[in-house]
């Protein structure tokens, strides 16, 4: 695993506020195997471990998902 990238600051709390609000987001991310993944999901949580920072989502289909937040590509609320 490479080392982790901080995303800005900025990026972090509008993540952390769709949490707190349950807003839907439309994400584009690397997933674990290197492929990019375009979803609609629920963020469910914002937290750090092992020297990194990470986003527990929710797919529409109700899959769980962690994806490291150096992995995050693009991310926009939905209306």
């Amino acid at each position: 695993m490479t080392a982790y990238q901080a995303i800005s600051c900025v990026q972090h709390e509008q993540l952390e506020f769709a949490v707190l609000k349950r807003r839907h987001l439309q994400v584009s991310y690397i997933d674990e195997q290197q492929q990019n993944v375009h979803a609609e999901i629920l963020p469910l949580d914002v937290y750090t471990a092992d020297a990194a920072e990470w986003l527990k989502l929710a797919h529409m289909d109700g899959c769980v998902e962690i994806v490291r937040l150096d992995n995050l590509l693009s991310f926009k609320e939905l209306s």
